[in-house]
């Protein structure tokens, strides 16, 4: 069932080239009724990528988010060829569903150099092995959500990805407001291997899921529980991230997540990835809208 999802996963990924620097992706259903930003996002890198020579990662992608995608059609991704370097590439990408613009990435591409180096040190986190997987976490959370068939659809939609919390999520303690911090574990259910086995598709899998868990820190510091709750309404407005140095999807990541600002509707977070023996491998900032329903 594991590989079975994560094959379904690296299918979306593997868009459809229909023109020179034009590529389809499909869509798949998502928890809400809006395409998920962090396939949006994956797909566009990953049709950055395709015009990038192999030995050039992405270092950086900066990205709007600027309609809900619909889950039911296709997505067009028009590559933009803005610049190619000695040491640097650049690349736009716009994704189109319907004739219009749903989502705006700007990705940078460098080659291999040696230079100053230097990280935060990883913060402390339990071991990935000693927390619940998501199959045993979510169903005792059923109970609070505003529909517990959301429990299935969420299990459905992440099967792809085992994902750990180091604590309580916020729909596991609504009310109480914590400190503005989150932490997961992620790796894919499953082992890349043969062609598969890029460095690109991994950091596409990386920013894939990014955007599951980010904004959990804004819920945390207010006692709310998100969507599945329904105490808030959301939806990802931007989304950068930078990758520092070499990782695997496919084996243990410590996303280590706070916020430090809500205001105006609007929420803030910051991320870091650390691979499991201590190396920063990427950074992630996400603002979103966070609205209070109306009575």
């Amino acid at each position: 069932m594991a590989d079975a999802a994560l094959t379904q996963l690296i299918d979306l990924l593997d868009l459809e080239q229909i023109e020179q620097d034009i590529y389809r992706g499909a869509s798949r259903p998502a928890v809400v009724p809006r395409v998920f930003g962090g396939q949006v996002a994956a797909q566009a890198l990953v049709a950055a990528g395709r015009t990038v020579p192999a030995d050039r990662p992405p270092h950086s992608l900066h990205a709007y988010f600027l309609r809900p995608g619909d889950p039911g059609a296709p997505i067009v991704y028009t590559v933009d060829r803005i610049r190619d370097g000695r040491s640097f590439t650049t690349r736009r990408v716009v994704a189109v569903q319907h004739g219009q613009p749903i989502f705006h990435l700007s990705a940078s591409f460098q080659t291999h150099e040696e230079g100053l180096e230097h990280q935060v040190p990883m913060p402390a986190a339990p071991d990935p092995e000693t927390l619940p997987t998501p199959e045993e976490s979510l169903p005792r959370y059923a109970a609070g959500f505003r529909d517990p068939a959301l429990v299935r659809r969420l299990l459905e939609a992440r099967a792809a990805v085992d994902l750990r919390y180091a604590a309580a999520p916020p729909w596991g303690e609504v009310g109480a407001p914590r400190e503005p911090r989150s932490q997961v574990w992620f790796r894919t259910n499953g082992k890349l291997a043969g062609a598969l086995d890029t460095p690109l598709l991994h950091v596409c899998l990386m920013t894939y899921v990014s955007d599951m868990t980010l904004l959990d820190s804004v819920l945390l510091a207010h006692g709310r529980g998100g969507w599945a709750v329904g105490d808030v309404v959301g939806a990802s407005l931007d989304h950068a991230m930078w990758f520092h140095r070499p990782f695997r999807a496919d084996e243990w990541l410590l996303y280590d997540q706070e916020s430090p600002t809500s205001q105006g509707g609007r929420g803030l977070s910051t991320g870091r990835i650390f691979t499991r023996d201590g190396r920063l491998a990427a950074s992630v900032i996400q603002e979103g809208v966070i609205r209070v329903p109306r009575a």
